[in-house]
């Protein structure tokens, strides 16, 4: 049986929606189920927030080493270490950067939604080529979340942004290689790595709502790297969820490790 005919069959024994994306970077073979079923996008839309951070800072408007006072306003719920900690700290901007990606800290997007502008994030979702991709809120906005508003994703269009990190392509190489160094020291476990070896290297991003849990990355084997995308909402709880990823992850793993690819 074929890898897409596991993943079909995995698919259909859970409860609940399932969005995937792969690609193989080193055979450009591609399997997607559902890749196009447009999903809450959760804390993956902050890889497109950070790609529009570095567009700003490529062109002289921001700095990587300017500092930021955070405020007690600017504190907001969720996941994150920021709003812990006592007002009137001063941050870098890519220390706030890598603290939204790398523990998803929620108070860190806001923040860099507002420097970056919404517009303009939505901007570079579509040069992204991010057709079902919107940010339509900022984190942790229950009043917006009411009246219907929610940042939007797919999986189809988290690999068209991962291959574009990849091929050094998001603004250059040398922005890339920084969205790509931030991502793989992500902090955030047990989707995409739950059933993979301890030291098996992912650039990835995480995201979770109620009943809804995402992970979007690539995916670095010695012979083989691949990039996989899994986006799940409406399952009985976020474990289940988690253990779709993991195993959708898995059966990758094992199908690709077993091949002596040539690197890309």
């Amino acid at each position: 049986m074929g890898l897409k005919n596991q993943i079909e069959d995995l698919i259909g024994e859970a409860t609940g929606n399932v969005g995937v994306s792969i690609k193989n970077l080193n055979t450009d073979e591609i399997i997607n189920i559902n890749e196009e079923r447009v999903f809450p996008s959760a804390s993956t839309i902050k890889i497109v927030v950070m790609a529009e951070i570095l567009k700003k800072v490529k062109e002289g408007k921001l700095h990587l080493n300017e500092n930021i006072t955070i405020l007690k306003a600017m504190k907001t719920g969720g996941d994150g270490i920021l709003k812990e900690l006592d007002s009137n700290h001063e941050f870098s901007l890519k220390e706030i950067m890598t603290l939204m990606i790398i523990i998803s800290d929620n108070t860190a997007a806001n923040l860099l939604i507002d420097t970056a502008g919404m517009e303009d994030v939505n901007e570079m979702a579509g040069q992204l080529g991010m057709k079902h991709t919107k940010l339509k809120r900022k984190m942790m906005d229950a009043d917006a979340v009411r009246a219907g508003r929610e940042n939007l994703t797919c999986a189809a269009d988290m690999t068209n942004v991962l291959e574009k990190v990849y091929d050094g392509e998001v603004i250059d190489k040398e922005y890339s290689s920084i969205m790509m160094d931030i991502l793989k020291r992500q902090q955030v476990k047990g989707r995409l790595d739950l059933y993979l070896p301890n030291n098996t290297m992912i650039a990835h991003k995480t995201g979770d709502l109620d009943r809804l849990e995402h992970d979007v990355g690539i995916v670095f084997l010695p012979e083989c790297r691949y990039i996989i995308n899994v986006l799940t909402n409406e399952t009985p709880t976020n474990k289940d969820g988690r253990e779709i990823i993991g195993k959708i992850s898995r059966l990758v793993y094992d199908s690709y490790n077993l091949y002596n690819y040539q690197d890309k």
